[in-house]
Protein backbone atom coordinates (compact mmCIF):
# COMPACT_ATOMS: atom_id res chain seq x y z
CA UNK A 1 0.00 0.00 0.00
CA UNK A 2 1.32 3.46 -0.96
CA UNK A 3 1.88 6.22 1.54
CA UNK A 4 -0.31 9.29 1.31
CA UNK A 5 1.09 12.80 0.82
CA UNK A 6 4.39 13.99 -0.56
CA UNK A 7 7.14 11.53 -1.33
CA UNK A 8 10.28 11.76 0.73
CA UNK A 9 13.70 12.43 -0.80
CA UNK A 10 14.61 8.80 -0.18
CA UNK A 11 11.52 7.60 -2.07
CA UNK A 12 12.28 9.93 -4.98
CA UNK A 13 15.95 8.91 -5.08
CA UNK A 14 15.04 5.26 -5.48
CA UNK A 15 13.31 6.03 -8.79
CA UNK A 16 16.08 8.16 -10.30
CA UNK A 17 17.92 6.47 -13.16
CA UNK A 18 21.67 6.19 -12.89
CA UNK A 19 23.51 9.11 -14.43
CA UNK A 20 25.38 8.17 -17.55
CA UNK A 21 28.82 9.61 -18.05
CA UNK A 22 28.64 12.58 -20.40
CA UNK A 23 31.72 13.93 -22.06
CA UNK A 24 32.31 16.95 -24.21
CA UNK A 25 34.09 16.17 -27.46
CA UNK A 26 37.69 17.26 -27.71
CA UNK A 27 38.76 19.44 -30.65
CA UNK A 28 39.73 17.61 -33.81
CA UNK A 29 43.45 17.11 -34.38
CA UNK A 30 43.18 19.00 -37.68
CA UNK A 31 42.37 22.31 -35.96
CA UNK A 32 45.03 24.86 -35.03
CA UNK A 33 45.19 26.18 -31.45
CA UNK A 34 43.06 29.22 -32.22
CA UNK A 35 40.37 27.10 -33.90
CA UNK A 36 40.51 24.58 -31.04
CA UNK A 37 39.79 27.43 -28.62
CA UNK A 38 36.66 28.31 -30.60
CA UNK A 39 35.67 24.61 -30.57
CA UNK A 40 35.97 24.46 -26.78
CA UNK A 41 34.02 27.69 -26.38
CA UNK A 42 31.15 26.43 -28.53
CA UNK A 43 31.07 22.94 -27.03
CA UNK A 44 31.12 24.27 -23.46
CA UNK A 45 28.21 26.62 -24.20
CA UNK A 46 25.85 23.75 -25.06
CA UNK A 47 24.67 20.69 -23.09
CA UNK A 48 27.23 17.89 -22.87
CA UNK A 49 25.33 15.56 -25.21
CA UNK A 50 24.58 18.22 -27.86
CA UNK A 51 27.33 17.35 -30.36
CA UNK A 52 27.11 13.82 -31.73
CA UNK A 53 30.09 12.46 -33.72
CA UNK A 54 28.24 12.98 -37.01
CA UNK A 55 28.09 16.75 -36.34
CA UNK A 56 31.85 17.12 -35.76
CA UNK A 57 32.74 17.90 -39.42
CA UNK A 58 30.28 20.81 -39.43
CA UNK A 59 31.67 22.02 -36.13
CA UNK A 60 35.23 21.86 -37.52
CA UNK A 61 34.13 23.92 -40.53
CA UNK A 62 32.38 26.44 -38.27
CA UNK A 63 35.52 26.92 -36.16
CA UNK A 64 37.60 27.49 -39.30
CA UNK A 65 35.14 30.04 -40.67
CA UNK A 66 35.02 31.94 -37.37
CA UNK A 67 38.81 32.29 -37.28
CA UNK A 68 38.91 33.22 -40.97
CA UNK A 69 36.30 35.93 -40.31
CA UNK A 70 38.40 37.32 -37.46
CA UNK A 71 41.51 37.44 -39.66
CA UNK A 72 39.54 39.14 -42.44
CA UNK A 73 38.32 41.74 -39.95
CA UNK A 74 41.95 42.44 -39.00
CA UNK A 75 42.91 42.84 -42.68
CA UNK A 76 39.96 45.17 -43.27
CA UNK A 77 41.03 47.33 -40.30
CA UNK A 78 44.57 47.51 -41.72
CA UNK A 79 43.27 48.60 -45.14
CA UNK A 80 41.00 51.21 -43.52
CA UNK A 81 43.91 52.63 -41.49
CA UNK A 82 46.20 52.90 -44.52
CA UNK A 83 46.98 56.42 -45.73
CA UNK A 84 45.77 55.53 -49.20
CA UNK A 85 42.69 53.33 -49.47
CA UNK A 86 43.04 50.51 -52.00
CA UNK A 87 39.39 50.40 -53.07
CA UNK A 88 39.69 47.20 -55.11
CA UNK A 89 41.29 45.26 -52.24
CA UNK A 90 38.83 46.75 -49.76
CA UNK A 91 35.82 45.66 -51.84
CA UNK A 92 37.25 42.14 -52.23
CA UNK A 93 37.84 41.85 -48.48
CA UNK A 94 34.31 43.05 -47.70
CA UNK A 95 32.85 40.52 -50.13
CA UNK A 96 34.91 37.73 -48.56
CA UNK A 97 33.82 38.87 -45.10
CA UNK A 98 30.18 38.66 -46.16
CA UNK A 99 30.72 35.13 -47.51
CA UNK A 100 32.32 34.07 -44.22
CA UNK A 101 29.39 35.55 -42.31
CA UNK A 102 26.91 33.59 -44.42
CA UNK A 103 28.88 30.38 -43.89
CA UNK A 104 29.00 30.96 -40.11
CA UNK A 105 25.28 31.65 -40.02
CA UNK A 106 24.43 28.57 -42.07
CA UNK A 107 26.64 26.22 -40.05
CA UNK A 108 25.42 27.66 -36.74
CA UNK A 109 21.83 27.04 -37.79
CA UNK A 110 22.59 23.50 -38.98
CA UNK A 111 24.26 22.72 -35.66
CA UNK A 112 21.22 24.25 -33.91
CA UNK A 113 23.33 26.81 -32.09
CA UNK A 114 21.19 29.84 -32.89
CA UNK A 115 18.01 30.58 -30.92
CA UNK A 116 15.93 30.56 -34.13
CA UNK A 117 17.07 27.05 -35.03
CA UNK A 118 16.02 25.73 -31.61
CA UNK A 119 12.33 26.70 -31.87
CA UNK A 120 9.75 23.99 -31.89
CA UNK A 121 7.21 24.27 -34.69
CA UNK A 122 4.23 24.26 -32.33
CA UNK A 123 5.77 27.03 -30.23
CA UNK A 124 6.85 29.14 -33.18
CA UNK A 125 3.40 29.27 -34.76
CA UNK A 126 1.73 32.59 -34.12
CA UNK A 127 -1.99 32.54 -33.49
CA UNK A 128 -3.99 34.21 -36.21
CA UNK A 129 -5.14 37.61 -35.18
CA UNK A 130 -8.85 38.34 -35.31
CA UNK A 131 -10.05 40.32 -38.32
CA UNK A 132 -10.67 43.96 -37.59
CA UNK A 133 -13.84 45.77 -38.59
CA UNK A 134 -12.04 47.25 -41.61
CA UNK A 135 -10.69 43.85 -42.69
CA UNK A 136 -14.22 42.45 -42.62
CA UNK A 137 -15.51 45.42 -44.63
CA UNK A 138 -12.83 44.95 -47.32
CA UNK A 139 -13.68 41.24 -47.56
CA UNK A 140 -17.39 42.03 -47.84
CA UNK A 141 -16.66 44.51 -50.66
CA UNK A 142 -14.70 41.84 -52.51
CA UNK A 143 -11.38 43.64 -52.42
Amino acid sequence: MEKRGRKSVADLASFMPEATAMYRPEPSYELCDEQAGVWRSIVSSMPADWFKPESHPCLVALCRHIIAARKLAQLIRQVEKAKRLDAELYIKLLARQEAEGRAISSLSTRLRLTPQSQYKAERAAHPRRALSYYDKMSLADGQ
